[in-house]
């Protein structure tokens, strides 16, 4: 029976088309890899390879010597990185697959089975790989993640100096609307130094702060006990230490904005006017100039982006929108598109996929900050979050904006936003046009209220 079966396999697999003949499929674990050659090529098809680097530049070399130009690999964890960059730099067409498309293997769940079965797909192009932009986007991408984790250490920490300061009974964040603005933070600085008196750390009020001088002096009155004020001390040092590796940052990814710069000349018409203002968190370079020269179009125009914004997605999405045939594969790529879930010709589900694409998130906090706005696109998101509901209409305007950055860099069409009466408008037409469709299958002739009084009012 056994060998009936191996046979019937062999017959199946031969009547596959073998689209990738030098196809290897490599398993990768967190100490050691395992990589499957076609069989034939070598004295043994399946080895094991330890993750040291000297192991996995003799891997390479084994992989050259047998014959293979591609290699696919599973996307897992942060393991893949260091043996895709060196086959990469070696010269191999590396395909990064999701586990999610590759994790039914057949028959019992081993590592040589996993790397045999990737051989497999792979050999008979049954494998899609992972969106991986070119080189220098990668770098942006690398320090603006880490840029992102940093801002968020230091936001813990002003977490801990809200806890030191109520420890002490100083109201301080309840009469200034952040302590990490121009007040909150001169005051906290006067009190780590070992000034007491309300009335002096109210003195440092800027003239901008909303509260009163009296309102200040009377939160500023509390318990400076010496062990909260030494968890003061604490919370702000490292909240300054997390912002100059911040700007440390800023300093890299202004370089590799150079880089990818280098040799492009910058559009001849002016930068337009400033459209958003500046965030908290925003990058200490001209970001926006560098990627008006990179891009050649100023994306920041559109409403619910601003420089920060577009620089990140340009990080996550790269700036060569050509990876993606049209804006609906880009917008299934983000996973903000609706699903089709059919058996026996039955709609099960159209929800879209679940994903953690952080390009798709940063199109979700535009597309609530720009329900705000007095735009076009904020019309939509509000008729459609009293319609359906907030979550659906982030989803929705999310999509708007993916398609308004797609269009943008592929075919560098110009953002212009008409309005919210005209969107409106437009609403209301196509509201009536459906009203006198299903009147006329109804066989009523639906009549306008003009219409009804004879134009009188």
């Amino acid at each position: 029976m056994k060998k009936m079966g191996t046979k019937k396999g062999v017959q199946r697999r031969r009547t596959l088309t073998s689209l990738h003949p030098d196809a290897a499929g490599l398993d990768v674990g967190a100490t050691f890899h395992v990589v499957a050659v076609p069989p034939g090529r070598a004295e043994r098809s399946v080895r094991s390879f330890r993750s040291f680097t000297t192991e996995l530049h003799a891997l390479a070399d084994w992989l050259t010597e047998v014959g293979i130009k591609t290699v696919a690999m599973e996307s897992t964890g942060v393991y893949w990185i260091p043996v895709y960059e060196i086959l990469e730099a070696r010269g191999f067409e590396v395909l990064l697959v999701n586990a999610r498309d590759v994790k039914h293997v057949p028959g019992r769940k081993t590592d040589v089975n996993d790397a045999q079965w990737l051989q497999q797909l792979h050999e008979h192009g049954l494998l899609r790989g992972s969106f991986r932009p070119r080189e220098q986007v990668v770098q942006l991408r690398v320090y603006l993640r880490h840029r992102e984790r940093l801002i968020e250490y230091a936001a813990s920490h002003i977490q801990h100096m809200q806890k030191a300061l109520m420890q002490m009974n100083v109201q301080l964040h309840h009469v200034v609307t952040d302590i990490t603005g121009v007040t909150g933070m001169r005051i906290v600085r006067a009190i780590v130094v070992g000034e007491r008196d309300p009335r002096v750390l109210a003195s440092y009020r800027d003239v901008r702060c909303k509260a009163s001088l009296e309102t200040i002096e009377e939160g500023l009155k509390g318990n400076y006990r010496p062990e909260h004020v030494f968890a003061l001390r604490q919370a702000l040092e490292l909240y300054d230490f997390h912002h100059r590796k911040v700007a440390e940052c800023d300093a890299e990814v202004e370089r590799v904005m150079h880089a990818l710069n280098a040799g492009r000349v910058a559009p001849t018409r002016p930068l337009p006017k400033v459209r958003h203002a500046s965030g908290r968190h925003e990058p200490a370079f001209d970001a926006r100039g560098a990627l008006y020269t990179l891009l050649g179009a100023d994306l920041s125009q559109i409403h619910g982006f601003g420089p920060y914004t577009v620089l990140r997605l340009i990080a996550e999405c790269g700036d060569d929108m050509r990876k993606w045939p049209t804006a609906k594969h880009f917008t299934s790529w983000l996973c903000l598109a609706t699903g089709n879930k059919i058996s026996g010709g039955r709609l099960l589900s159209s929800r879209t996929r679940r994903s953690s694409n952080r390009a798709a998130t940063l199109l979700r906090i535009a597309a609530v900050s720009i329900g705000r706005t007095q735009t076009a696109l904020g019309a939509f998101y509000r008729r459609l979050a009293a319609r359906t509901g907030k979550a659906k209409a982030v989803t929705a305007t999310a999509r708007k904006l993916a398609v308004l950055f797609y269009n943008a860099l592929r075919h560098g069409l110009a953002y212009e936003d008409p309005g919210v009466g005209y969107y409106e408008e437009r609403y209301r037409q196509r509201a009536v046009r459906n009203l006198e469709r299903r009147a006329r299958q109804l066989g009523y002739t639906l009549v306008t209220p003009e219409a009804a009084t004879g134009g009188v009012s």
